[in-house]
């Protein structure tokens, strides 16, 4: 959706994306709001989580394929599982970011 003032042009995601970034940063404050201390760190969990990366690459005649991986919630993961300063709100967070970097990885492999 676009929104044309003479020259400038303001784009506007789609309805459903912009319901769904409210529910996050919603669920992110509210979580944030468990911790005593250093409550920024959910969303640094939240954001750390969302990373994906290719690990293997081939390339063909035909095109290129690409196997993408969440490598930050894998690492958050690991992390959080060896720590001992482990708090069910960063675990929250880094289940939520792993759920962006899913929908990350289908829209890579639908494009």
């Amino acid at each position: 959706m676009d929104l044309t003032f003479g020259n400038v042009t303001i784009l506007i995601p789609p309805v459903h994306i912009t319901i769904i970034v409210v529910v996050i940063i919603f669920l992110l404050v509210r979580w944030s709001k468990q911790l005593e201390t250093r409550r920024f760190t959910v969303f640094f969990y939240f954001l750390f989580s969302t990373t994906i990366t290719p690990i293997y690459s081939s390339y063909t005649a035909k095109g290129s394929f690409q196997l993408w991986i969440p490598i930050g919630f894998i690492m958050m993961f690991l992390y959080l599982f060896g720590s001992k300063r482990n708090h069910p709100a960063k675990m929250k967070a880094s289940i939520l970011g792993f759920s962006i970097a899913i929908y990350q990885l289908i829209l890579k492999y639908v494009e």
